[in-house]
């Protein structure tokens, strides 16, 4: 019997690698739809837009609402919202999303900055506001990235308890002036907070914008609505 069953994994090995030596991974280009969310009214008594980026789990109807205490004549928020979907828990209801996954992370970084970019035409931003760009946790890689890539001259970028790309240096933001508020928040609780390695990125992303401020708040890995007045 044994030889027997040698036989049968040895045609059942050559199988899987005949089949794996003809499978093709092909790519094509098509048209998506998809939505995201606003808060408030752009008019003539805006003073503030903000292009909110959510994390890992969330819906943009949810997120958009941590902004709601902003004052709602002044600030305007446009919250993208993240292209792929996924059921959360093991009951299938509750729906959330992410921006990118380690797979193809280079073609969808780039649908997902071409989505952002047809958001923002859409809105048709005048030029007499204030452009906040905010990233929190999973998002800060989108705001990161959507600003050097397409040289967004924002007057304030926010980073939320998110990592910044690794990829990006200061040469990146050499466009930036050095008025650009730039913050990094984190929470003294957060589970994903160890100093070694929060005191590694604030050196690295130091470099990268040498007027940053790095503040904490008393909470873990989440968006305090407190920690965003006064920003700018």
């Amino acid at each position: 019997m044994q030889p027997l069953m040698c036989l049968l994994t040895n045609k059942t090995l050559n199988l899987f690698l005949v089949v794996f030596m003809n499978s093709q991974e092909k790519e094509i280009s098509y048209t998506a739809t998809n939505t995201y969310s606003t808060l408030n009214d752009l008019n003539e008594s805006t003073k503030n837009v903000w292009v909110v980026f959510h994390g890992i789990g969330y819906l943009t109807k949810y997120f958009i609402r941590l902004f709601d205490t902003l004052d709602k004549k002044e600030n305007y928020i446009i919250a993208p919202q993240a292209p792929s979907k996924y059921y959360k828990g093991t009951d299938y209801r509750r729906v959330g999303s992410s921006w990118l996954t380690k797979e193809n992370t280079l073609t969808e970084t780039k649908n997902v900055l071409n989505y952002t970019d047809a958001v923002i035409a859409n809105e048709n931003i005048p030029n007499n506001v204030n452009l906040i760009v905010l990233g929190y946790s999973q998002g800060v890689s989108i705001a990161g990235r959507w600003i050097a890539s397409r040289k967004i001259k924002c007057n304030a970028l926010v980073m939320i308890s998110g990592g910044f790309p690794h990829e990006l240096n200061r040469e990146d933001f050499l466009f930036l002036q050095s008025e650009t508020k730039i913050t990094h928040i984190l929470g003294e609780k957060d589970p994903y907070f160890e100093v070694e390695k929060v005191e590694a990125e604030k050196i690295r992303v130091k470099q990268i914008f040498p007027q940053i401020e790095f503040r904490l708040h008393p909470g873990g890995h989440e968006l305090n609505p407190k920690t965003l007045v006064n920003l700018y």
